[in-house]
């Protein structure tokens, strides 16, 4: 009994002391922020605050994130599924006259989809918020993932790595 209590608390203390996920493959590369998406909720920005992230770009790696000159080394990650009725209860509010938020309005047809979350220390992109663009995202399909910064959705699109090589010459 007392090998059995043993083996259980150091397996606990294996599995809390384990080191944190990185970030998965299907975000490593760079993204751009294509457009903001229609939806019905309360933002803690006004529309000049959200056209600036139009345009920017967002960088992951096994060890790195990156949006503008912020960067995030060796983030603590989180990984899920959620489905659609998880996503709306999580994003919207209580109150049919708060924010209201579900996988139709931000262009979602699936039932369920990775949410991967970055943690990070609070940053100080404007005064509203302490989210850094990117660093909670809905992977819609491997080219595009959708993100939001102060309840306004984005949607931002992969960049295609250039070739550097040019083909054999005849």
């Amino acid at each position: 009994m007392k090998s059995t209590l043993y083996l259980v608390m150091s397996l606990l203390l294996f599995a809390t002391a384990a080191p944190a996920q990185t970030i998965p493959k299907v975000l490593w590369g760079k993204w751009v922020v294509r457009r903001d998406l229609p939806t019905t909720t309360i933002s803690c920005w006004g529309e000049s605050d959200a056209r600036k992230l139009i345009g920017t770009e967002i960088e992951y790696s096994a060890d790195l994130f990156r949006w503008q000159k912020v960067i995030v080394k060796h983030p603590t990650v989180e990984v899920k599924i959620v489905t659609s009725d998880q996503f709306a209860n999580d994003n919207s509010a209580m109150d049919a006259n708060g924010s209201q938020v579900d996988f139709r309005q931000i262009g979602i047809k699936a039932k369920n989809v990775q949410q991967i979350s970055i943690q990070h220390p609070p940053a100080r992109i404007t005064g509203a918020t302490i989210e850094i663009p990117g660093d909670e995202v809905w992977v819609k399909n491997p080219s595009t993932i959708i993100f939001a910064v102060c309840n306004v959705y984005f949607e931002a699109r992969r960049i295609k790595p250039k070739s550097n090589q040019a083909g054999p010459r005849l």
